[in-house]
């Protein structure tokens, strides 16, 4: 997709390349990018200034189309290299890892779309201002992390096809943002300070919330290959009005084309001196005074059968029946006598197993349950406390998501209840203290949770009953500090709901 649109732009630039009032450049530069990061990580704060600008280039074709006066309007195609560094060092002391360094490089292929101004300085020299909006489209990047421990270990992981999409750990297809330059042009040379500041998010982070948007400063270097552009001569409007004097029948005072210049406060298309309700929108038929309209409906009274109750076009001005006074047509309503909704042809959300919760809402519609509970029947408190306890039993190695065998005991007792109740659905939870690198932290969360699930399934649990997510230490119980705080953290939980 990326290659067809990149030749269709630049098609496009080489074509208004030909017409008379309009000029192509051919410019390039350095740039310096970064990304906006907010985020909901406990440790943000001091993790933050490891992040580095990446230094890269944009290059592409820039059109110079005349407007008025001194404004012009440029729109351009170009790629742009954007994205950020990551590194780390840590007190060989206190960490088993050296430095942890990263990089984040996305590729676009970008449409700025500015409006700029000019002012001459001298013979052939003009400063140039300008800003606007830009479009991008996600060309290429890559992905790379590098470990050093103090052991001597080396680990790295590249990603050179960045996946794409709209998903966790994905990177958007479509970006925008603003931008503005300033600078100068010098004959058919410009020179501009470049800024562009993204306004959506161009990727979704797999391991926590965030927002990511691009910033990116740089310097562009060009030269025009198109004629020279030509200032458009428009024709004399003293009242700026864009009515030309020589068609203009108030040419002293501002009108509209439809009036042709003269004023018209009511803006129905009549000339004020030819309205006589020139303060109220009106017709022609009328003089410019309002289709008299006694009941409000939009209906004139000569036309409405119903001139003193607002009614609809269909029943010429009268009411639509409705028996039920639910909003819906008798003439569409299935259920006329009873109030209902429209997506249900007027009649009401229907109630399968009969509990007072509309299917709609019901969480489990074929049984019955309590609203409270979202529908569902409401789990057994004995049966919850037997599983939170299975949760706070269950070991690990240390370091690594192999569940000891102590801990088998108590996960079959929740395999029990599992296979007691095929309503009951579990969520396995993943936590880990603050020590350590955040993405193995997450890495082992997400595989302790993984663990877990498999052993369900291994005896006998559909894994379409089943979820497991790693959240690392993105929620603690507590701040951390001490050891104990944070052997709480290390954690498993187990949570019940219904199908």
């Amino acid at each position: 997709m990326k290659k067809p649109i990149l030749f269709l732009l630049t098609a496009l630039f080489f074509y208004l390349n030909s017409l008379a009032q309009v000029r192509v450049g051919i410019l390039a530069g350095p740039n310096s990018s970064s990304v906006i990061e907010s985020n909901n990580l406990p440790n943000w704060n001091s993790l933050k200034g490891n992040f580095k600008s990446r230094l890269g280039i944009h290059a592409g074709f820039q059109a110079d189309i005349p407007v008025s006066g001194k404004l012009y309007f440029q729109p351009g195609v170009q790629y742009s290299a954007k994205g950020r560094k990551y590194a780390q060092s840590y007190d060989s002391t206190s960490s088993d890892t050296a430095w942890h360094n990263a990089i984040q490089y996305v590729n676009y292929i970008e449409a700025p779309l500015n409006l700029v101004l000019k002012f001459p300085l001298g013979k052939n020299v003009k400063f140039v201002i300008g800003a606007g909006p830009y479009i991008a489209f996600f060309f290429n990047g890559k992905e790379n992390n590098e470990v050093s421990y103090t052991n001597g270990d080396f680990t790295t992981n590249e990603v050179k096809d960045l996946p794409v999409g709209n998903g966790p750990g994905k990177y958007k297809t479509f970006d925008y943002g603003i931008n503005g330059l300033a600078g100068l042009e010098i004959g058919r040379v410009f020179l501009t300070a470049n800024y562009s500041r993204g306004l959506s998010d161009f990727y979704k982070s797999a391991d926590y919330d965030g927002n990511f948007k691009h910033q990116v400063i740089g310097g562009t270097l060009g030269v025009y290959i198109g004629k020279q552009t030509k200032e458009e001569v428009k024709p004399r409007d003293k009242d700026k009005d864009g009515v030309p004097d020589k068609d203009d029948a108030c040419p002293a005072e501002p009108g509209t084309v439809a009036t042709k210049g003269c004023p018209d406060k009511d803006a129905d298309g009549i000339a004020d001196k030819d309205d006589k309700c020139p303060d109220q929108t009106g017709v022609a038929k009328y003089n410019g005074c309002p289709i008299p309209d006694s009941d409000k409906d939009g209906i004139n009274d000569d036309e409405d059968k119903c001139p003193q109750i607002a009614g609809v076009a269909k029943y010429k001005g009268c009411p639509v029946p409705d028996t039920d006074k639910d909003g819906i047509n008798d003439e569409e309503d299935k259920c006329p006598q009873v109030a209902g909704v429209a997506r249900y042809n007027g009649c009401p959300v229907p109630d399968t197993d009969g509990d007072g919760v509309n299917d709609e809402e019901d969480k489990c519609p074929q049984t019955k349950g309590t609203a409270a509970n979202g529908g569902c029947p409401v789990i057994n408190k004995e049966i919850v406390e037997k599983v939170n306890y299975a949760a706070r039993q269950i070991q690990f190695d240390y370091t690594k998501a192999t569940i000891r065998p102590a801990s088998f005991a108590v996960l079959d007792e929740v395999v029990k209840v599992l296979k007691q109740d095929a309503s009951l659905i579990l969520s396995v939870e993943g936590h880990t203290s603050g020590d350590g690198i955040l993405v193995a932290n997450m890495k082992l969360s997400q595989a302790r949770a993984d663990n877990v699930k498999a052993y369900f399934v291994s005896k006998g649990i559909d894994a379409s009953r089943l979820t497991a997510k790693g959240f690392g230490p993105t929620k603690p119980l507590n701040k951390g500090k001490t050891a104990a705080e944070k052997a709480l953290n290390r954690r498993v939980e187990m949570i019940l709901s219904n199908r």
